[in-house]
């Protein structure tokens, strides 16, 4: 079965359910200070553009592409629910926002994800995908908790 991606809103309660089960397991695994996971309202930023997943009507992942720059963007918010993990829900999300970088012309992606075990599949995906580990860009600092990826695209 595909997955439908749709640009969305954070303004429906399955979906705000789904980004709070997101930041959720982000404080159950990260330090305060590393936890870069935006906030609903953060989302809702002008700058930034949100996507749902979902298969047969069922919401099963989001995903967020921020603009850095006219050139330079960052992926966010990335989450595949418990339930879907192993579906392939975070390579198609992947997949659409990389489309959706090139579409834009930039002409590169960075994204930040942790450093501990709970983060290993995704490190994994985003490296099956040709992201390679970079130092911070934008506005971020080193952190030992924090991995910074980016893919010319």
């Amino acid at each position: 079965m595909s997955l439908a991606i749709t640009e969305d809103t954070v303004d429906g309660p399955e979906v705000i359910a789904l980004l709070e089960r997101h930041l959720s397991l982000m404080h159950q695994v990260s330090p305060p200070e590393s936890i870069h996971a935006l906030e609903v309202d953060e989302l809702r930023a002008p700058e930034v553009t949100f996507w749902t997943g979902r298969r047969d009507g069922v919401l099963l992942g989001c995903g967020a592409l921020k603009e850095i720059d006219a050139k330079h963007g960052e992926i966010k918010s990335m989450h595949t629910a418990a339930a879907a993990r192993g579906q392939g829900v975070g390579a198609a999300m992947l997949k659409h926002i990389l489309s959706e970088a090139r579409h834009r012309h930039y002409v590169r992606l960075n994204l930040e994800t942790g450093s501990q075990e709970a983060f290993r599949p995704a490190r994994a995906l985003y490296e099956r995908h040709g992201f390679t580990y970079c130092p911070p860009f934008a506005d971020y600092e080193e952190d030992a908790a924090s991995v910074f990826m980016t893919l010319e695209l």
